[in-house]
């Protein structure tokens, strides 16, 4: 057994080199990224399986305060009986248990507290093919990106929120001594401690497309500033953050703390846990990533909380102009169908000016862009067993009926198909659409369709779609946008834009970094200047708002004015 002070200075040199590369922003990765047997060992990933494959079918081995029965509420996407179920949660037992456990997780004090966190993190990689299973058969994500986004990406997320939390947290000398000179007296000493005391229970509501990767730096950056933290997933996607959190509650009773500083409210559909949660007065802080109906809702009626949303938006690409035509196509066909375009930095709305747009393979019309885009959609996914490893499965039935809807949608460039899966006969697999639209028709594209929906708009002008993306983005959000131009001006011009319109902004991408990938450490996800998120992960905003620092003072002699 280790207690909180030994796991920090077990960890000590892996936090200080996180802290040194939020600062640095260069590329910098504490998990390895590939599922290969050279960087996990040889029985790494049969393990993995067999850890996973062990929990189908029964009980989720895991302790709930106050639980109630049991619910089974997760389906695979690719057809795999999953048939596990998890106690259903009670949230006052839950809130109280949080409150029980918050002394002495606040005794543990920043440094113990992130060392708990990395030691929690080492065990989640060490799990990462047990957990990149279960992210798989609940989320639909091919097995690699489920491995690297579900996986090591979301730990680096997790570690970079550590990193952020304790820097701040530390920022005030936990002791620090005063002496104030006086005119034909003695100075006056003082001796002062300075504690980071949370803001309260902190309450963490997974989505279904990414439960960790999304999760992960909400559980974290709470923990490390002191607070206890319910982990409420959404039904469709509970495994993995069971997973989570049972790996959290035994590092806890092994450093000798209360395990309820972490728990799982695990719910029936309609039990409406996450909104008795996040509107009970000791729930503090609330993070959330989904819809903007539900989100908006929370920002609105979580009123004693902070509340931290990622919600959809308008993701835009504006194309103006390109010197490598080739690889602006490969890589915006493979930013669609990236999981079949179910990530919240997919783009949607494409902006092409009437008249064309010039290519180092000639001018293009918005026609011959679009049957372009469709020819590069074809070539990458021409492939059966590429695309399914492309694309994965459909999350559930709203995409698949927004993806229908569009199908109806006049000018369709590109139409949506079906994909088959030797490995998965029974997962669902369409390929992304692509429809043409004007910029009159903003009923359309002013919605969000979350899935393989995207929409080629026909605007008068580069410096109107400029106009149109900012508009949208400023009064719907947006998580991601990308320009391509070859001009310096309308460059400097789209940068404008992004900054008018509060959204991260990336400038032609044409080799292997894509606009709906971020990298922790280096890129900020979100930014909370427009309305589709109300924070950035991670900045200082996004763990300053969860702790407080709280003083005491006393006078002491001059001559033992000295730290103990």
């Amino acid at each position: 057994m280790s207690n909180p002070a030994e796991l920090y200075e077990t960890h000590r040199e892996l936090l200080a080199r996180a802290i040194e590369a939020t600062a640095a922003r260069d590329y910098w990765s504490a998990y390895p990224e590939s599922p290969s047997k050279s960087v996990y060992g040889e029985d790494a990933a049969p393990a993995g399986e067999r850890a996973f494959t062990s929990l189908l079918g029964k009980p989720f081995p895991i302790e709930v305060p106050g639980a109630s029965g049991t619910v089974a509420t997760e389906h695979s996407p690719y057809g795999l009986e999953l048939g596990v179920s998890y106690p259903r949660a009670d949230p006052l037992a839950l809130i109280a248990a949080a409150r029980a456990a918050t002394p002495g997780w606040r005794a543990a004090g920043p440094e113990g507290r992130a060392g708990v966190a990395a030691e929690i993190l080492r065990r989640i990689n060490a799990a990462s093919f047990e957990i990149a299973h279960a992210v798989q058969h609940t989320t639909g994500q091919a097995f690699v990106m489920a491995f690297q986004a579900g996986g090591t990406h979301a730990q680096d997320r997790g570690l970079e929120a550590v990193a952020y939390a304790l820097a701040a947290t530390t920022r005030t000398p936990a002791y620090a001594t005063w002496a104030k000179p006086q005119r034909g007296a003695d100075p006056l000493h003082l001796e002062k401690n300075a504690t980071v005391v949370g803001r309260g229970v902190s309450v963490v509501i997974g989505c279904t497309t990414f439960p960790t990767w999304n999760s992960y730096p909400g559980i974290f950056a709470s923990l490390v500033a002191g607070n206890p933290v319910i982990v409420k997933p959404h039904p469709g996607a509970v495994l993995p953050l069971a997973i989570t959190v049972r790996i959290c509650r035994e590092v806890l009773a092994e450093a000798g703390l209360n395990p309820d500083v972490v728990t799982l409210a695990a719910e029936q559909p309609g039990d409406g846990i996450a909104a008795t949660l996040a509107t009970h007065p000791d729930v503090r802080i609330v993070d959330f990533t989904g819809s903007s109906e539900f989100g908006d809702w929370l920002e609105a009626n979580a009123r004693q909380a902070v509340v931290y949303t990622e919600k959809s938006g308008l993701n835009t690409v504006v194309v103006d102009s390109t010197g490598d035509y080739k690889g602006l196509l490969r890589n915006l066909a493979f930013s669609l169908s990236l999981y079949s375009g179910q990530m919240c930095t997919t783009p949607q709305n494409i902006l092409v000016p009437r008249d064309g747009i010039e290519t180092d393979a000639g001018h293009r019309s918005p026609d011959e862009f679009g049957a372009d885009l469709a020819a590069a959609l074809g070539k990458l996914l021409g492939d059966p067993r590429r695309a399914a490893g492309t694309l994965g499965a459909i999350v559930n039935d709203g995409v698949l009926a927004r993806l229908s809807e569009a199908s109806s949608t006049p000018g369709v460039v590109h139409p949506s198909t079906t994909v088959s899966d030797e490995q998965y006969p029974s997962a669902v697999i369409r390929t992304p659409l692509v429809a043409r639209l004007d910029a009159a028709d903003e009923k359309v594209y002013t919605r969000e369709w979350f899935g393989p929906v995207s929409f080629l708009i026909t605007t008068d002008s580069t410096e109107h779609s400029l106009r149109v993306f900012t508009e949208t983005v400023r009064a719907h959000g947006a998580l991601s946008a990308l320009v391509h131009s070859t001009s310096p001006q309308v460059l400097e011009a789209a940068r404008e834009a992004a900054l008018d319109a509060g959204v991260h902004l990336s400038e032609n991408l044409t080799g292997g970094v894509f606009v709906n990938q971020t990298a922790a450490f280096s890129d900020l996800h979100g930014t909370g200047a427009n309305p589709a998120a109300t924070a950035a992960l991670t900045d200082d905003w996004y763990v300053t708002g969860r702790f407080f620092t709280l003083q005491s003072r006393r006078h002491v002699p001059a001559a033992t004015s000295e730290q103990p």
